[in-house]
């Protein structure tokens, strides 16, 4: 049983705990907290070894009540390997210490592409990173862009990727991030870093993107416009994009007309935290006029890119091959939204 470490235990790290925990062949080993916080107790709960991340922060988890197990340098030293899930710019200064205690690490999409092997998205490049020490596992919107282009790259061919991402201004819990009352573009230069960083996973990909951020907490969403080689029709990039596990193509007669719903669905489907670990795509906005396909998809930032983690660790460690290591997370955590209840019911452009 590999034994996982997660250093940071936020909001991507409590869920990769949690994903870790329901593998087969994996086990979380413990996780490290910089604050004895609710998210602590959190842990606890979940019977976690919770260690504290410096030795000076000891004495506040012990008067706090808590009794942990270590520093941070405990957790690396007796991981098999660690998924760093600490804030922007500290896994960066977190790898030395990984790289001294000759320990693999997983770095989050904030993190420089430069200080890694290879940048990771499962369904796109799983292979590069195999047997490699240090990994980075991208951004929740390049998670999802590459997820989706991967599959279409497939079938037909892809020449260009435009994109306009609307990104929500914070996490539900960044309560002193914003806009509160505006619209921000972001960044106003163009094009945004989401295309250099899609290239991190398809280096041959042409692809522009221009972000904006509104006063959201709830998900992403995406205004794509590809230009691919072929011209499919419209059922059938349907029926392409319907048969990957992690796209869940929205049904019209589901009337969920926004990310609020989705994520009451996702609550109401019984999914953790309302987690969606898919690529929303409403079906009824996929359009072929030629070899122009155009779409929307939502991406919940908060949980798109636990899958990949998982995946990430089995690719390092040659615990299994793509196509296993997908099916395994995929079964472990109960990926895959159902079916839409009739491709009929989302009918092709009038010409």
């Amino acid at each position: 049983m590999l034994q996982v470490g997660i250093n940071g235990y936020g909001t991507i790290g409590k869920r990769v705990a949690d994903a870790v925990a329901a593998q087969p062949d994996m086990a979380v080993c413990g996780v490290a907290k910089a604050s004895p916080d609710f998210g602590a107790e959190g842990a606890v709960r979940r019977d976690y070894p919770l260690y504290a991340a410096l030795e000076d922060r000891l004495p506040s988890f012990r008067e706090a009540g808590f009794d942990p197990a270590g520093t941070s340098k405990e957790l690396i030293e007796e991981s098999d390997i660690v998924v760093d899930a600490t804030p922007g710019g500290i896994g960066a200064e977190n790898l030395t210490r990984y790289k001294a205690a000759d320990t693999p690490a997983i770095l989050q999409g904030k993190e420089d592409d430069a200080l890694v092997e290879t940048s990771f998205n499962a369904r796109s490049n799983f292979e590069k990173a195999v047997d490699a020490d240090y990994v980075r596992v991208v951004s929740c919107n390049t998670t999802g862009i590459s997820r989706l282009v991967t599959p279409l790259e497939e079938a037909y061919g892809v020449e260009k990727v435009r994109a306009t991402l609307v990104r929500r201004g914070g996490d539900p819990d960044q309560t002193g991030r914003g806009p509160i009352n505006d619209i921000l573009p972001d960044p106003v230069t163009v094009p945004s870093h989401h295309g250099p960083d899609v290239r991190t996973i398809l280096p041959d990909l042409e692809i522009d993107t221009m972000g904006l951020k509104v006063p959201a907490t709830l998900m992403h969403m995406h205004s794509l416009n590809i230009e691919l080689s072929e011209e499919p029709d419209t059922d059938e990039v349907c029926e392409l994009l319907e048969g990957e596990s992690r796209i869940f193509v929205v049904d019209g007669d589901m009337a969920i007309d926004g990310t609020g719903k989705l994520r009451e669905y996702a609550r109401d489907y019984g999914r953790p935290r309302g987690d969606l670990w898919e690529n929303c795509v409403w079906g009824d906005s996929i359009n072929v006029e030629g070899s122009e396909l155009y779409m929307f998809q939502a991406i919940h930032q908060e949980s798109d890119v636990i899958p990949e983690n998982v995946d990430a660790i089995r690719a390092m460690t040659g615990l299994a091959s793509r196509e296993e290591s997908m099916a395994l997370t995929d079964e472990a955590l109960g990926i895959g939204l159902p079916e839409p209840r009739g491709r009929s019911k989302i009918a092709s452009p009038a010409p």
